[in-house]
């Protein structure tokens, strides 16, 4: 799998990941964690429409770690 192909997958796990955490209740803070997320998101897709590999997949990568706080506090990451 090339680099596009892998922020290309990154990018659809995120969307399937945002779809889960819109039917928890967040508060306030955590709302701001997942719209810097979102930004994230919007970086990472932004820089791969310009080529830039590496910034685009820091920015998912960084865009799935904020995301995976709220899903972890809110126990929608089952630990195996």
């Amino acid at each position: 799998m090339d680099a596009k192909e892998r922020i290309k997958k990154d990018l659809e796990l995120f969307e399937k990941n945002i779809k889960e955490v819109k039917s928890i209740k967040v508060n306030g803070e955590e709302e701001k964690i997942i719209k810097m997320a979102k930004n994230y998101r919007n970086d990472a897709q932004y820089y791969l429409e310009k080529k830039d590999y590496l910034t685009s997949f820091g920015c998912i990568t960084y865009a799935h770690g904020l995301l995976d706080a709220i899903r972890l506090t809110h126990d929608l990451i089952i630990e195996e």
